[in-house]
């Protein structure tokens, strides 16, 4: 079997590679480095350095290489920027994801896996189930949950296959801990290796369940095995949810350094997100005692950030939008 990974470089992405390699599949990344790493990708598959919104490079890929498979992981998953940045939310989100979608029907490729986000919920009702209707509240869910209809209207007109998988609030090794915008683990740990107060947005009650990387990433890998899981969509993460302010304590305690936190006015967020995994469960044979608790999954990544160090925070660059854009972000923008 021959897979396209896209996003391969990446944290989600990379680790998708290494269970792919170990099922034994050969795997072709396509990444544009942008949030990944080279070293991030496994030896054994073959690094294409490019971008999804290039459709004629797409095109040759897929012409050049008989892809069984496509795991589409590449985004730019900065849902609360993605109101300050809405072309190019879309334009790599829904037009870049459209490029391969296109592809793929003309290839005949099996099975397209999705990694959706729970972001296409919005303030849902909770915990949200894959039954919640979809009502996304910033641009990076809009265009998260369009690819979805996308492919549903792919499968029914052309027959292309796809499972649909909606992660959440994911942290581990391999993180980008250098993206001032996403991921507050990441952020979190970096703000500490630096020597700097910690940062929350609000008063910090907001709550998440935050989901250990190898509590998905080798159940993303493995759905193309298990056809019942065919058009459908899963819930994958974490059961138990968490306080913003529990998350910044228990990040402190397990890098072991000395840290404080500096509160900054709320920026505009779902408050409460987390969601059911009966489904994913169910389909996929997992059960409690395979998850991995807050404080041992925040140990494992604390290890290895301490191992590559403080990473510098870029600064993105192209801001549409300074209307209600967060003051820390303006600041940053302008400094």
């Amino acid at each position: 079997m021959k897979s396209l990974v896209t996003g391969g470089a990446g944290f989600i992405g990379a680790h998708v590679v290494n269970e792919l390699v170990k099922m034994g599949q050969q795997v072709v990344v396509l990444d544009d480095l942008s949030g990944g790493a080279i070293d991030n990708v496994n030896p054994a598959a073959v690094l294409v350095k490019g971008s999804i919104t290039d459709a004629a490079l797409v095109e040759n890929l897929f012409t050049e290489h008989r892809f069984d498979y496509v795991y589409h992981l590449a985004a730019y998953a900065a849902e609360g920027l993605s109101h300050f940045i809405r072309r190019f939310n879309y334009n790599n989100n829904l037009i870049g994801s459209v490029n391969l979608i296109n592809e793929c029907i003309k290839h005949k490729v099996q099975c397209f896996v999705f990694t959706s986000s729970i972001a296409v919920y919005g303030a849902g009702q909770l915990p949200m189930t894959e039954e919640t209707i979809p009502l996304p509240e910033d641009p990076y869910g809009v265009a998260k949950y369009a690819v979805e209809l996308d492919l549903r209207a792919a499968h029914e007109m052309f027959g292309l296959n796809y499972i649909i998988f909606r992660p959440h609030n994911v942290y581990g090794e391999y993180q980008n801990i250098g993206d001032r915008y996403r991921n507050v683990i990441g952020i979190f740990m970096n703000q500490l290796l630096q020597g700097k107060p910690l940062t929350i947005f609000g008063d910090g009650k907001q709550t998440r369940a935050f989901s250990y990387i190898t509590d998905v990433a080798p159940y993303i890998a493995a759905s193309v095995n298990i056809t019942k899981a065919f058009n459908q969509v899963f819930n994958i993460g974490a059961d138990k949810e968490y306080s913003v302010n529990e998350l910044a304590n228990t990040v402190i305690e397990v890098i072991g350094l000395k840290g404080s936190i500096n509160y900054l006015p709320a920026r505009n967020e779902v408050m409460d997100a987390y969601s059911d995994h009966t489904k994913a469960k169910h389909y996929f044979n997992i059960t409690e005692n395979k998850f991995t608790s807050l404080y041992e999954g925040l140990g494992k990544m604390a290890s290895w950030a301490k191992k590559v160090g403080a990473r510098s925070s870029s600064v993105f660059g192209n801001i549409e939008i300074e209307e209600r854009l967060p003051s820390a972000w303006l600041e940053i923008k302008n400094g």
